[in-house]
């Protein structure tokens, strides 16, 4: 199995923020970075060379596949923000339902700018999400071996 190349490492967050040439995506990647760290609780940490993360959570697949990912995170990318909502969105029609301008992919919420979206709304989602994770690793923690 190839290794994962997004992983946890001490590559420094400001410095990265900081290289963001486009003054009003390195605001919005800063406003995202102060929600999420308020929301979590969690110090800001690289993942890979190009994602922000908060926490972590271990993650096995029925085919055997496992790894380690955050809790939540952002990137900067070329095209718009990219901030993870890792348990997914369809728990949430009525908080992206009030969301503002975006996109997703599976775990994906795509954005072009903060003004584009509700803040307020951003902040439960992230809080809904994380609440959700640690609720299912609870829950496959508790599971007796062999099942």
């Amino acid at each position: 199995m190839a290794e994962l190349k997004t992983k946890v490492n001490d590559l420094s967050v400001t410095e990265f923020l900081d290289g963001v040439t486009d003054t009003i995506r390195r605001q919005d990647c800063y406003t995202i970075l102060n929600l999420m760290e308020e929301v979590t609780g969690y110090e800001p940490k690289m993942w890979g060379d190009s994602i922000v993360g908060f926490g972590s959570y271990h993650y096995r697949y029925a085919s055997g596949r496992e790894g380690d990912m955050p809790l939540t995170g952002f990137s900067p990318r070329k095209q718009n923000l990219t901030i993870y909502i890792m348990s997914g969105f369809e728990h949430y029609e009525l908080l992206m339902a009030k969301l503002g301008k975006f996109k997703t992919g599976k775990t994906c919420l795509y954005i072009n700018t903060v003004a584009d979206i509700d803040l307020l709304v951003l902040r439960e989602l992230v809080t809904e999400s994380v609440r959700q994770i640690n609720r299912t690793q609870r829950r496959l923690i508790q599971l007796p071996p062999g099942n």
